[in-house]
């Protein structure tokens, strides 16, 4: 049974940080990730290096995301995997639960007053909601919503990871988030002291970037999982 990220990332506390490790095959700052390697070995590497959850981009205009991997990934992973697109319609929803996912991403600011109606969709349909932000005042579309877990973006998604984003953006928004959200720093983390830093404020850490960088994803993982 794959349990979801909040229980994944809870089960890690005080043991090893917890790391959703992001399969990220394009970055339009970067360029080519994957440079030829095999995803799904990639993935395998991500559980053996102690990852609390999956990420996948499904995005292919910018990030090059392919559903059928994504959907491939969903099948191969014991642990919780997250979809990770810009999501502003329900049937979106729907077909990320059916492929088995366990989370799907939710950005407050594209989606504004109907964040809350649309995590309640995710959890009809047996995913959890990842909701993310990126300034303060996109806390407002969180008022309403009793628990979950909150993304902290340390880039801005309207500029495509070209602004030069750090955990600055983790640091400034985390304290204003109430205690009744487990909170993800994402984006941005680049190294040991990003990573220190941002879970000084978060409870884990989404790395995508830094890892696929790496001629050995996995040993790198493992080196942000166990410092």
């Amino acid at each position: 049974m794959v349990f979801g990220l909040t229980h994944s990332i809870l089960k890690a506390r005080g043991k090893k940080n917890a790391i959703i490790a992001e399969i990220k095959v394009y970055s339009p700052k970067d360029g080519d990730l994957l440079r030829g390697r095999d995803p799904i070995e990639i993935l395998r590497d991500y559980h053996r290096a102690g990852a609390v959850g999956i990420s996948y981009i499904t995005e292919r205009k910018y990030f090059r995301g392919d559903f059928k991997l994504f959907r491939e990934i969903c099948e191969e992973s014991s642990l919780p995997v997250l979809r990770k697109d810009f999501i502003v319609n329900k049937e979106e929803i729907e077909r990320t639960a059916e492929v088995g996912a366990s989370a799907v991403l939710l950005i407050a600011r594209k989606l504004k007053t109907k964040l809350p109606e649309f995590a309640d969709v995710a959890r009809e349909h047996g995913l959890e909601p990842l909701i993310e932000i990126h300034e303060l005042n996109e806390l407002r579309y969180i008022e309403s919503l009793n628990h979950g877990v909150i993304g902290i973006n340390n880039r801005d998604i309207e500029k495509l990871e070209k602004d030069g984003g750090n955990v600055k953006i983790t640091e400034k928004i985390a304290p204003f988030l109430p205690k009744r959200f487990l909170k993800i720093s994402e984006s941005g983390i680049r190294n040991i002291k990003d990573l220190k830093r941002a879970l000084q404020y978060a409870d884990a850490a989404l790395i995508g970037t830094a890892l696929m960088l790496s001629s050995n994803p996995g040993e790198k993982l493992k080196e942000f999982v166990e410092v």
